[in-house]
């Protein structure tokens, strides 16, 4: 695929005090743009100055929530060298949204060399702070200037980037979940896998319940049953109750997250028994009950992991292993950022360098 660049002509001077770059405040210089129709298909690859978009008033995204996204990072290692962690499974997952959402799906190897060519135009962006990376936003949506409601005829996709701070300023500090039973997230059959706006604005009602009650987060129940433990918030979540650790299986209305798949992975490797099942969330209140319950936490791209200290479920408070990161949760923020960051041996063949 040939890529037209073309270098912005007045750069931006870049952060240098890493303690106030926060969360998607900042971007960089340049973004990646293409373009497909359905007639020519995917075309005009391009990466150009940064800018804000102009886009008909009419945009099938406006109206009928045409568009998906991702989430990724590039690290810099100690060696000064940058390296991005699993960018293939982002891919795959962005085209399994895509089929979903009925948008254009990607090549893989073109969206692979679109991502490596922005981040290695960008790649002095990213900070060296521990803790620090280079947040990456791939993102597609539907731009038919019409309003019926049909597939898109025409899309674009994009990737913009954002250097950004310590997701854990003040240390791994477990959160704090309040266990959700009025609102649903996602439905088998509907979008709950596919990575797209909709799921996330319909998550906030629930989620300003939960923090005007003190909590951090949502853990979201089945929308069927309302039974079945699913993910929190943005993120998936794991459990180890006594010798045995769960995280819910993949049913279709859970997003199949990428740390989530590592976790697994090496905790598989490692020889523990993990499984991918479904957790009733009367089980899930016994284990909190009687003492079974030794460590949560949820993992996402952000965060990585974050312990999970208290439950909160039909007003009832658990507290999980005293309120501390547990021994497990900690030796899976080590490993998985250790790897990210260069710091530990991949034998996964996980990063990429850029």
């Amino acid at each position: 695929m040939d890529i037209k660049v073309t270098l912005n002509p007045n750069p931006k001077a870049k952060p240098t005090d890493t303690s106030t770059l926060g969360f998607g405040k900042i971007f960089t210089d340049h973004m990646f743009r293409w373009t497909w129709d359905k007639d020519q298909g995917w075309h005009d690859a391009r990466i150009v100055p940064f800018e804000r978009l102009s886009i008909h008033p009419a945009s099938t995204v406006l109206h009928y929530g045409s568009e998906i996204f991702e989430g990724l990072k590039a690290y810099r290692r100690a060696d000064g060298k940058v390296q991005l962690f699993r960018p293939i499974e982002n891919i795959r997952r962005m085209n399994n949204s895509a089929e979903r959402l009925c948008l254009p799906e990607m090549p893989e190897d073109d969206a692979m060399q679109a991502l490596l060519e922005f981040v290695r135009l960008e790649q002095d962006w990213t900070p060296a702070d521990k803790g620090t990376s280079l947040y990456l936003r791939p993102f597609m949506f539907g731009d038919d200037e019409s309003l019926g409601v049909h597939a898109v005829h025409h899309a674009e996709f994009l990737i913009i980037a954002s250097p950004v701070g310590s997701y854990y300023k003040e240390g791994l500090n477990p959160v704090k979940i309040m266990i959700e039973d009025q609102d649903v997230r996602a439905v088998r059959g509907g979008t709950g896998y596919a990575k797209c706006g909709g799921n996330y604005a319909a998550s906030n009602r629930a989620g300003e319940r939960a923090e005007q009650m003190g909590y951090s987060q949502v853990l979201w129940l089945d929308g069927v049953e309302r039974k079945y433990i699913e993910e929190v918030g943005a993120m998936n979540v794991m459990f180890k109750i006594g010798d045995e650790i769960v995280t819910p299986k993949l049913t279709g209305s859970i997003l199949p997250g990428i740390t989530r798949k590592s976790c697994i992975e090496l905790l598989k490797d490692e020889g523990y028994n993990i499984n991918e099942r479904l957790l009733p969330v009367e089980e899930l209140a016994q284990a909190m009950t009687d003492g079974t319950l030794e460590e949560a936490w949820g993992c996402g791209t952000a965060a990585v992991i974050s312990p999970i200290g208290e439950l909160c479920y039909k007003e009832h408070k658990y507290t999980v292993n005293n309120n501390e990161i547990g021994e497990l949760s900690q030796h899976l923020y080590d490993t998985v950022t250790g790897i990210q960051w260069g710091e530990i041996e991949d034998k996964y063949g996980w990063t990429v360098e850029v």
